[in-house]
Parts: C-alpha cells; sequence; structure tokens
C-alpha cells in the first residue's frame, strides 16, 4: 500500500515541476495551473496516508468497521 502513497507522491511532485517550469507561457495558463493544484493536492494527500494511523482516519470517515 505505501507503494501506491509514493507513487502518489512522486506523480504529485512531477506536477508541481512541470507547473513551476511553464512560467512563460501564456496560452495555457489555465493549464499550468491546473497542474499546479493537481500536483499540491497529491503531495498533500500522499503526506496525509503515509502518516501512522492515516488507516484508522479513513475507515472512521467511510464507517467501515474493522
Amino acid at each position: 500500500m505505501g507503494f501506491w502513497y509514493l507513487l502518489l507522491l512522486l506523480i504529485g511532485v512531477i506536477l508541481i515541476i512541470i507547473g513551476i517550469m511553464k512560467k512563460g507561457v501564456s496560452s495555457a495558463v489555465k493549464v499550468v495551473i491546473l497542474l499546479f493544484v493537481i500536483g499540491i493536492l497529491f503531495v498533500v494527500v500522499s503526506i496525509v496516508l503515509l502518516m501512522p494511523g492515516s488507516s484508522d482516519l479513513i475507515a472512521e470517515l467511510l464507517k467501515l468497521d474493522r
């Protein structure tokens, strides 16, 4: 499971880097902003999922019985 969280983190970092490097593009500003926001979202979600006890939090939010 940790592999997928790490993969999510790496995809997020890559999207952030792509978003930062495309500063001078004026015709695709919406795409750059979208990549940047999705990248930040992926990084935040993966960090939260990698924290200890996150599976209990997710189970509680989704009302899963363990």
